[in-house]
């Protein structure tokens, strides 16, 4: 493995920790440049250190919404769960009675 993965990113070139997947590095890098783009593209005149922070919030934003929705969908599973439990206990006692 190699000491470092050079990517670049928005015109800088970045020498990035070991990554066990060079692609995974690359893919990273392609996100992270494509989100900075569409602010760019969307903006009239910024510095690309408030497109870099832009690009984070909007990365943040998509991270937490993307945890919210799975901690959403772990409660539906134990809430189903639970009501599959209580119904195999319910026909559990019928079957002893």
């Amino acid at each position: 493995m190699t000491n470092s993965i050079d990517v670049e990113v928005y015109g800088q070139k970045l020498a990035l920790r070991p990554i066990e997947d060079e692609s995974y590095a690359h893919e990273l890098a392609r996100y992270v440049e494509g989100q900075m783009q569409t602010i760019a593209q969307g903006a009239t005149t910024t510095t690309p250190l408030k497109v870099a922070i832009l690009a984070a919030m909007n990365i943040a934003d998509q991270l937490f919404r993307q945890e919210s929705r799975r901690q959403a969908g772990e409660a539906e599973v134990e809430r189903r769960a639970e009501g599959l439990l209580e119904c195999i206990d319910l026909h559990l006692e019928a079957d002893r009675s």
